[in-house]
């Protein structure tokens, strides 16, 4: 004859609590956020040198009765004749034409970088060929927006702005057209930028926050004045 028995789970007590933490996202994310900081800081800084220190050329072929004027394209060549009187060398090969509708070719060039402010500028410009019009895409840096002579305007939202600098007292727009070589980065103490990386055990008391952050010894110069110009603008 079978006897039942009941089987009883012995009673569970709870004698310790852990927190579980899941940081590769907000790690993942953090460490492009940090990138992106790091080189917007990097052409910041480059960017005031090149403004403290670069030679300038006001624009004057404009209409709109400022000093200086908005962009033109005698401007432009202007400013490409001095620096191959200087010698500058050229950063970019030219596009050769090919058989295709809206298309022109384009011819070797300088680096113009610039804010986007002045697209509505350029646009209006006599002589511009917007990227869309090159022969080929070929070579063409994302942040390029288009060519006058030779120049081809690279574009930046932390583009180089001097506030009410202008007769009038509006904003003047600073155009760094540059040859090769005409500016660089020296590196302090045998290293350029840093992204440091700390594990949890090295970083928090209790070994569960880690650390990140990024660090760089850097010391922007102009290499060769006579290759890089200024060209000062307002909005047309």
């Amino acid at each position: 004859m079978g006897t039942n028995k009941t089987h009883r789970q012995p009673n569970k007590l709870v004698t310790k609590v852990t927190d579980r933490q899941n940081q590769d996202p907000a790690l993942n994310w953090g460490t492009q956020q940090l990138g992106i900081s790091l080189r917007k800081t990097e052409d910041i800084l480059t960017r005031d040198m090149l403004a403290a220190s670069a030679s300038f050329i006001n624009c004057v072929g404009g209409v709109n009765g400022d000093v200086p004027t908005e962009i033109t394209r005698s401007d432009c060549s202007n400013v490409t004749r001095v620096l191959y009187n200087n010698d500058a060398k050229s950063i970019m090969d030219n596009i050769e034409g090919e058989n295709r509708f809206g298309t022109a070719p384009i011819r070797r060039s300088f680096f113009g970088m610039c804010s986007t402010n002045l697209t509505p500028s350029l646009q209006a410009t006599t002589g511009f060929t917007q990227v869309s019009g090159y022969p080929s895409q070929t070579n063409v840096l994302s942040s390029e927006y288009g060519s006058i002579d030779a120049i081809r305007f690279l574009i930046s939202s932390q583009g180089s702005v001097s506030p009410n600098a202008s007769s009038t007292g509006a904003n003047v727009y600073n155009i760094f057209v540059t040859g090769m070589e005409a500016y660089g980065v020296i590196q302090q103490n045998g290293y350029s930028s840093q992204l440091i990386y700390r594990p949890a055990i090295f970083s928090d008391q209790l070994a569960q926050n880690v650390s990140i952050a990024y660090k760089f010894a850097q010391a922007q110069r102009i290499l060769n004045d006579q290759w890089i110009v200024n060209m000062r603008a307002t909005l047309a």
